[in-house]
Formats: structure tokens, C-alpha cells, sequence
């Protein structure tokens, strides 16, 4: 068919009420997102949320700090992202949501990169004083903490940036010292020697948070230690037990051997192996029965027999020879045969190798055993048998100075050393390899080893006076089952890491950090607890920052004039950086003078209905919600949050992780610069968050898409809205069904978008936006409505109505779409309600009228949307042959066998919801060669071609069109358009 011609030549596109928009269609993100970035700073908009807010209940989102060590990737800026989104999500809710953003400064990793420039420039560190090297770090952390502000501005994320915190600040510094010395006035500090993971590559002790399990093969051996007495086991006398240890450098620290009690023993002889073996017929050996098979296989024996049962009895008594006495007599000590809970006979032999100062369960049977063994004559004292630089000491004769690990954390001589002993004592049973994983450095990315040393400690199993006589361990643990996680799996996950960790080790020996500021007394080892000296300190540290420590040499500024610096040792090591971050409550959420807007909240866990949040990776568990649950619950009795929100890792496609080898990093930076921080923002809140999320070009395409479609529905409603007038709002009792259908939707949206923001479930709000704009409005409502929109005369009540129902839903939409796509809604919002200094982002979520929710209304459209889908689905076809061009040129028959839904379609204009000029609905099942859908029972669908001549105006194809003489090529409808048209621009001529 042509197109109609307009009567005299006449343009109708100028009589329709078409959309008119200066929203673009083409968004520009990498453009306007910064203009209105420097919008929001000129208008303050962080001020003018907190004024918005004022007075409503408190949600604060603590932030979690980052290092400020260089640029932000795709892993920060999903974490600051979906903070963003959550306060923003919060105070749409009503609640006053604060974010003050924050820094962790110090610690190793701005330390290394120090000693990169000084490495750089061949200076010794060593040779820096102390002052000098804190002062380069503080330059290099204030640099980069500017460097991140920005980046993370430019995601859009609104908060306290002209005021926020860091760990560096000198006011922080000192909250942190106070902290310290909190726990040492209660005695849940304490110095003691265990063995702890050790950096040879950084020289300091690390922290479970501070490292990553990495594949890494290790030397294995398999190592004999003679019986050289068994009282009540005579058969045992001459037998070898056997160990098997995947750290052949720990067998010099060796002290004991641990059995169990539930596995079952045997003394094995060897038969039968060649004679180049280390296991040579006769030799007897008590493995594990479970085990001796395997062991046997290690050791190449050709053949042996179980000679007899060993009870647990007879292994109680037994005394061992260290499996290097015969090489050196610096190893004539006894070892004994201890009970260890730890033992088991999945793996290995049966028995456990012993070396209290290289491993946590060696250290802990050592030190419980310790009366008896020293009843026994045996000395208890742990020796330091490994340096910090991983180098064997005088405590291994005869392998002083082999290397575990060299400076550059490589593996050293000190397995090959050991295992050429135990070859020369004949002590050798077997030997060989393993890849497991195993701990490394997450700094570094080299291995770490287990060694003790003398650290500082924070008790988490001694009764506690100021915590009600209650331990450490059990207030944490308390306050986990009172905090609300999210996802709910997460308390379980911190719950197993509290109950089974260790002490807190809380110092470290480097340079940049809070130090440890305590004083010990020379004779007795004594924490001096002195409440004058501790405010002296603290008092230096607000002014001067933490380096007013290191520059008193013995502490006589603190000491003076109560006590003589010649009796105390001023201790030199700096606080763990997971302390410090771990009190950061303390000087934010609790400092009215320097974050007024964070203090004064009535928490929940108080009966108030303030909260405070915690949001990071789910890594955090073991990381900061520890180290900040352990600090807050020690000082203060218990947890510092509320609410703990955690999210997972970001993966490539494939979901491999990302790394610059492999090619496939994706950087915040080349998103925002190619698409914009909104598509970012859309697709973090639109992910799985609480699991691993995936990124990649083809993703990003895929969530650009999904934003262009919504863009377009905004501007759909913005160019029709140019039509809108406030005085020709019609109520919702004198609305077409089809429009109160649409406020049913709205008002059921609104209930569950509340849900879902209320319970951070983003994912569920954007599926619930993005299937509502493209499902019911765009290619439904809107799709239905154009034709009354653009054609019906001004006065018309559809048109009206249709009106009201665009402006509440855009309304609705933009503020419900506001703490995801930031930047869109607030340029939406701002085409609708243009204003100097007007924002969407101090709008709280519309209220929705109860009067909306019609369910019998609702269950009537899904009805007839169904048969809807039949028609809609027939004439694609017809498109796609091109028996018509657009819908407007048919006029299907209709045939409804179902009775229900026949009903469904009465009172209602079936070809204007179908978009057809016409359309004729009968009973029955219709002619079998109708047009069917599977899913949509008992209808079927007849196409034919409208009757009559396209209307030139509305292009409907009617046999009603040039009914009006005085508009020839127009139907009634547009005639009617037409004539108020022309009268209203008559009456405006002559004004």
C-alpha cells in the first residue's frame, strides 16, 4: 500500500502530539558523565543529601580501606560501586546514608614500594633514619590516596570525599595507639615465642589475611627414628619409627613424634628390596596399618610382613634417637612420643614429625606436654632454629647457614643439606616430591615459612575482667551470631575461622606503621601499665603523628619524670596493619569533632534502628570484619557492625582470573573511557554479587544493550511528557482499565523494589526494572498507548489518562533506577524538572498508593496479553512474508476456544491492544490451518487485510475515513483532533 496523501497538501505531523526530548538518544556517557560530576561538586550534592536526611534514621556504610598504593582495578571499583549503590539505595528508603570514604597508609606494600625507588637509586634503607623513610611513605600515601579519590569519584560515587579518613592521619594514629594500649591496661596483650608464618623475602611475620595458598611442589621424605628404649614393649627395642614431612628443612627442630589413639599400628620387618635401598632387609619398622602399603611403596621395599600389633599403650613409652644423632652429636637429645589429636592415618605414615618452633599444632602438644616431658628430664625450651633471612642457626649443628628460602624467596639448600644427612645416619627411608598448595605471601607471591620468634600477641582464650571474665574468642563469637549477614553463609564462614584461629599476632618488624607502644621492664618482662605515661603518648601522637615514637631514642619523653628509661625497653616493632584497619571504627564512627555526621547512632543491637554496615569481598572474613570484630569485641565488648555485606572475586569470561599475563584484565579505566561508569554501575547491580562475577567486551556489549533500552524508555517518556499538563491529571477510579492495569504494576513494583533495596538484593531490583520497561512499557503500553498519545484530540480522556500514568510511572522509574545508573537518572530527571541546583538523588521512593493494587484487574490482562501473544505472533509472520508492512494494515480473525479466555476479552478494544485497524474475535477452535501457539491453548489466529483507505493523519486503515467531509482522508477520531487543533490555533492566531 502507498502512503495516504494529506487533503491540499497538508502536513498532519505537525497536528500530532509526537515526543519532543533534549534527553539524547545516544547517551555519551565518557562526555557527560563528567559534567555532571562537576555539577554535583558545584552544587555540593554530598551537602545536600545530609540536609535532605537530616533528622531520619542513620545507616552508615563504613568503608573498608583501601591502600593507597596505586590504581584502582575492576575489583575496587565493583567493591565502591556497590557501596555506592547500597547508601544510595538506603537513604532512597529514608534513611539519613552516610559513606565516608577512607585509606589504609600504612603497612608493606607503599614500605616495598619505598624500597623499590631506594633499590632504583642504590641507596641502603638501613642507612635512612626512620623519621626520613615514615616521612617518603606518607608522601607516596598522600599521593596516591589523591589518586584514587578521583578514580573512584569518577564512578560515581558520592560521599565525604573533602573529609575523609585515613590510618596515616595523626589524630588516627594516635586512636590506634590507644587502642593498643586498651588491650595491653586489660591484659589481653601479651609478648610470647610461637611459630608464625615468616616472609623471608619481607623480613616480618604475617598475618593468615596476608597470605594466599598458591600450588607449590615441595621435597618429601620419609625419615626413620630409632626406639632406644621401650619399657613394656621389648619387641619394639631396635624398631624405627617412621615419619613423612613435606618440609624436610624442620627435621633439625625435630622434639617429639605424635601418635593417636584411633589409628591402628603394626611392626613391619622389611623381606625383601634391592640392595642399592636405604631399607634394607631386617630392618623393622611401626607405620600405620592403614598406611604401610603406601609407605613401603615410597621406600621401593620388594617385600615385607606385619610382625605384630603396636598399641597405643606401647607407643606412649617409647623413647626415640633424633634421626640425625648418628651424623652429629649435637642431636643426643631424646625424643619422645606424644599423643596429638591432629594425628590421623589418611596421609603420610600414622606418626607426625614434631618441631614446636616451625608449626601451630607441633607448638601447641609441646607446650600442653610440657609438664610431663619436663618430669621426664627433657627440656622444654624451643629453640630458634631458622633466622629471619630463612637461614638455618647454630641450633642445627652441622647445617648452620643452609638456606630454607634465599632473599629473592626462591628455594634454598637446606632440604638437599637435611636429606644428605639422613642418608649419611642411614636414616633414610624414602624420598620424593609433592605439588599441594601451600602458603605464600600475597605481597611478595613467594613462599612463606612457618619459624618461631618472639611477637606480640593479643590472648583470645584468657578470661578477661573488662569483657565480664569472658574470653576474646567467646564475645567475637557472640557477636557473630548477633549480626545480620549477607548472604546469610557468611556467619558461618567467620564463625569456623574464630573458633579455630590462634592468638592475634599483632606486631611486625618493619618501619611504616603505628608502633607498638608499650615499654617492657628489663627485669621482669613486665607491660608497664601507666595510665600518665599512655596519655603523654598519645598526646605527642595528635600533634606530631605516630613518628614522635621513633624519634625518642629510649622513650624518656614518655617515661620522664615517673619513671627511669635505663629500666625499660622501648619496643620497636609496628603494629599489624589489619590492627590498624581494625580500628578504624574508632576514630570515625566514634570521633563527633572529625566525622560529626558518623557519631551519635542508636545501633540496633542497642534497641535504636541505626545501623552500621560493613561491606567488602568475601575475603574480608578472614581480613578486615576479623581484625575489626576482634578489635572492637576486645575494647569495646562487642562487634562494630550490624550489618555484614560480602561480595565475590572478579573473573574473566571464562571465569579465569585476571591477570596481565594472560591478557585478560579488564580496567575500570577503559570501560568508563569506551562506554561510561553507568554501564560499570548497571553491571554490577545487575550480577550475582554474592558469588564470582565475570567481565569481558562481549559482557559489557551485553550490558550496554540492556542500557540502551532502558535510555530509550526513558526518553520515550520525557518526549511524551512535553505534552503533559498538571491541570488534565486524571485520578485513578476515572482510568481506562488499561491504565489502572499499569498503576497495579507500579504499586506491586514498588513493594518488591522496596524488598529488594531493603535487602541488598540489587540483582532482583534490575530484573524487576528492566523486565517492567521492556516488557510491560516498551513493547507493551507504550506500543498500545502511541496511537491515543500522538493522535487523539487534546480533550480526549484516554489521552489524558495515559498522560498521568507515563508521569507517575517515570517518576517512579528514574528514582527507582537512581542508585544504579547515577548519572542517567539524574540527567532524566533533570530534562523533566529542569533546576539550578535540583538532583534526583535526594528523592526518597515515591509512595505508591494501597488503592493501585487490583489482582482481579491483573489477572484480566495476563489474559489477555496471552491471546495477545497469539495475534502478535501471527502477524510477524505476515511481516516477515511481507503480505503487510506494519500492524495497522491487518485485521485478524480471532477464534478463542477457551471460555475464560473469551470472557477475558469483552468490554475492551482488542485491535487497539493488539495494534491492528481492526480485528474480529468468534468462539471456536478455529480452521486447522490458523496460526497457533503451543503455550497459549485454545486460540488461533486467521490474518487478513484491513478494509478500507488508510487514514492519512493516524494511518489506521478504516472504512470510516472522509465520514468527516471537512477532513476527507482522515478518520472521525483524527477529524476530531484535527478541528480542535485548528481551533486552538485560530483563537491563538487572533490573540
Amino acid at each position: 500500500m502507498t502512503e495516504p496523501q494529506p487533503a491540499a497538501g497538508r502536513d498532519y505531523s505537525e497536528t500530532l502530539f509526537l515526543p519532543r526530548t533534549d534527553f539524547p538518544m545516544r547517551a555519551g556517557l565518557p562526555q557527560r558523565e563528567p559534567e555532571i560530576l562537576a555539577r554535583w561538586a558545584r552544587i555540593d550534592l554530598y551537602g545536600r543529601i545530609r540536609a535532605a536526611a537530616a533528622g531520619r534514621r542513620k545507616f552508615v556504610l563504613h568503608d573498608g580501606p583501601p591502600y593507597a598504593n596505586g590504581h584502582i582495578h575492576i575489583g575496587t571499583a565493583l567493591n565502591k560501586i556497590l557501596k555506592d549503590i547500597v547508601v544510595r539505595t538506603q537513604g532512597a528508603l529514608g534513611a539519613d546514608a552516610n559513606y565516608v570514604p577512607g585509606w589504609d597508609c600504612h603497612g608493606l606494600p607503599i614500605e616495598w614500594k619505598i624500597e623499590e625507588q631506594y633499590r632504583a637509586k642504590g641507596r641502603n634503607k638501613d642507612e635512612v633514619p626512620v623519621v626520613e623513610f615514615r616521612r617518603e611513605c606518607r608522601s607516596f600515601a598522600e599521593h596516591w590516596l589523591g589518586v584514587q579519590r578521583e578514580e573512584f569519584k569518577r564512578l560515581g560515587v558520592t560521599g565525604d570525599w573533602d573529609h575523609p579518613y585515613s590510618t596515616m592521619a595523626f589524630p588516627a594514629e594516635a586512636q590506634i595507639a590507644r587502642e593498643l594500649m586498651t588491650f595491653a591496661m586489660t591484659g589481653q596483650l601479651y609478648r610470647g615465642s610461637k611459630p608464625v608464618m615468616w616472609s623471608v623475602v619481607e623480613k616480618t611475620a604475617l598475618a593468615e589475611a596476608e597470605v594466599e595458598y598458591e600450588d607449590h611442589v615441595s621435597d618429601t621424605i620419609w625419615a626413620a627414628f630409632p626406639v632406644v628404649a621401650a619399657p613394656g614393649a621389648p619387641d619394639l627395642a631396635g624398631a624405627r619409627v617412621v615419619i613423612w614431612t613435606t618440609t624436610p628443612w624442620t627435621i633439625p627442630a625435630n622434639r617429639a613424634v605424635a601418635y593417636s589413639r584411633k589409628v591402628s599400628y603394626g611392626l613391619y620387618r622389611v623381606v625383601a628390596a634391592p640392595q642399592e635401598n636405604w631399607s634394607q632387609p631386617g630392618v623393622r619398622y611401626v607405620v600405620a596399618d592403614q598406611l604401610a602399603g603406601d609407605v613401603f611403596k615410597a621406600a621401593r621395599v620388594e617385600a615385607y610382613e606385619r610382625v605384630a600389633e603396636v598399641p597405643a599403650e606401647a607407643l606412649a613409652g617409647l623413647t626415640l634417637a633424633h634421626p640425625l644423632a648418628a651424623w652429629n652429636p649435637g642431636y643426643g637429645h631424646a625424643v619422645p612420643m606424644l599423643e596429638g589429636d591432629h594425628v590421623t592415618d589418611e596421609a603420610g605414615t600414622g606418626f607426625v614429625h614434631t618441631a614446636p618452633g616451625h608449626g601451630r599444632e607441633d607448638f601447641e602438644l609441646w607446650m600442653a606436654s610440657g609438664r610431663a616431658l619436663r618430669e621426664r628430664g627433657i627440656e622444654t625450651a624451643i629453640a630458634y632454629a631458622v633466622d629471619a633471612d630463612g637461614a638455618l642457626t647454630e641450633a642445627a649443628p652441622g647445617l648452620t647457614g643452609r638456606r630454607v628460602l634465599t632473599d629473592k624467596g626462591e628455594k634454598g639448600d637446606a632440604n638437599k643439606a637435611v636429606i644428605a644427612a639422613l642418608t649419611q645416619a642411614g636414616t633414610l627411608v624414602a624420598r620424593g616430591t609433592l605439588r599441594h598448595s601451600y602458603p605464600h605471601s600475597w605481597r611478595s607471591k613467594k613462599p612463606v615459612i612457618f619459624r618461631n620468634t618472639p611477637q606480640w600477641f593479643i590472648a583470645l582464650d584468657a578470661p578477661v575482667a573488662a569483657l565480664g571474665d569472658e574470653t576474646l574468642r567467646a564475645v567475637a563469637l557472640r557477636e557473630i551470631a548477633r549480626t545480620e549477614w549477607v548472604p546469610p553463609q557468611g556467619r558461618n564462614r567467620i564463625t569456623g575461622m574464630i573458633a579455630n584461629r590462634p592468638d592475634w599476632v599483632v606486631s611486625r618488624q618493619r618501619a611504616w606503621g603505628v608502633p607498638i607502644t608499650v615499654f617492657v621492664h628489663r627485669s621482669t618482662g613486665e607491660i608497664l601499665r601507666d595510665e600518665a605515661v599512655n596519655a603523654r603518648i598519645i598526646e605527642a601522637f595528635a600533634a606530631e603523628g605516630a613518628d614522635a615514637w621513633f624519634a625518642d631514642a629510649d622513650g624518656s619523653r614518655f617515661l620522664a619524670p615517673s619513671h627511669d628509661p635505663a629500666d625499660y625497653e622501648k619496643v620497636a616493632d609496628v603494629l599489624d596493619v589489619w590492627f590498624d584497619s581494625g580500628s578504624t571504627h574508632a576514630f570515625t564512627l566514634e570521633d563527633p569533632v572529625h566525622f560529626p555526621g558518623l557519631s551519635g547512632i542508636r545501633r540496633r543491637r542497642d534497641g535504636g534502628e541505626d545501623a552500621v554496615m560493613y561491606l567488602e569481598g568475601s575475603d574480608q572474613h578472614r581480613g578486615w570484619f576479623h581484625s575489626s570484630l576482634l578489635e572492637s569485641c576486645g575494647t569495646r565488648d562487642r562487634a562494630p557492625f550490624d550489618v555484614v555485606l560480602t561480595h565475590g572475586f572478579v573473573l574473566d569470561p571464562r571465569g579465569e582470573k585476571m591477570s596481565k599475563s594472560k591478557g585478560n584484565v579488564v580496567a575500570p579505566q577503559d570501560v568508563i573511557k569506551g562506554s561510561g561508569a553507568d554501564i560499570l554501575r548497571l553491571w554490577v547491580a545487575a550480577s550475582d554479587y554474592t558469588d564470582d562475577l565475570r567481565i569481558g567486551p562481549e559482557i559489557i556489549k551485553t550490558f550496554s544493550e540492556t542500557y540502551r533500552k532502558l535510555r530509550n524508555s526513558l526518553r520515550w517518556m520525557l518526549g511524551t511528557l512535553a505534552h503533559h499538563r498538571p491541570d488534565d491529571r486524571v485520578a485513578a477510579a476515572d482510568m481506562p482499565e488499561l491504565e489502572r492495569f499499569i498503576l497495579h504494576r507500579l504499586a506491586e513494583l514498588d513493594a518488591e523494589i522496596r524488598d529488594a533495596y531493603r535487602t541488598f538484593d540489587t540483582k532482583r531490583a534490575v530484573a524487576l526494572l528492566n523486565g517492567f520497561m521492556t516488557g510491560d512499557l516498551s513493547s507493551f503500553y507504550f506500543d498500545v498507548r502511541k496511537d491515543a498519545l500522538y493522535c487523539d484530540p487534546l480533550s480526549s480522556p484516554v489521552r489524558r489518562a495515559s498522560l498521568s500514568v507515563v508521569d507517575e510511572t517515570f517518576r517512579r522509574v528514574t528514582v527507582w533506577l537512581a542508585p544504579v545508573l547515577a548519572f542517567t537518572a539524574e540527567e532524566a530527571w533533570l530534562s523533566r524538572t529542569p533546576s539550578e541546583d535540583g538532583t534526583i538523588h535526594t528523592e526518597t521512593l515515591p509512595e505508591t498508593p494501597a488503592a493501585w493494587r487490583d489482582e482481579a484487574l491483573a489477572r484480566r490482562w495476563a489474559k489477555i496479553r496471552r491471546v495477545r501473544r497469539v495475534v502478535t505472533g501471527a502477524l510477524e509472520i505476515e511481516r516477515a512474508a511481507k503480505r503487510i508492512g506494519a500492524s495497522l494494515e491487518a485485521a485478524p480473525r480471532v477464534f478463542v476456544a477457551d471460555p475464560d479466555l473469551r470472557a477475558s476479552l469483552e468490554g475492551i478494544d482488542f485491535a487497539e491492544v493488539c495494534i491492528t485497524s481492526d480485528i474480529a474475535v468468534e468462539t471456536g477452535e478455529g480452521p486447522a490451518d490458523a496460526f497457533r501457539l503451543d503455550e497459549v491453548r485454545g486460540v488461533a489466529v486467521v490474518p487478513a487485510l484491513a478494509r478500507g483507505r488508510k487514514c492519512a493523519r493516524s494511518w489506521k486503515v478504516s472504512e470510516s475515513v472522509g465520514a468527516d467531509p471537512d477532513y476527507p482522508d482522515v478518520t472521525p477520531r483524527d477529524a476530531l483532533a484535527l478541528r480542535e487543533w485548528d481551533a486552538r490555533h485560530a483563537a491563538r492566531a487572533a490573540e
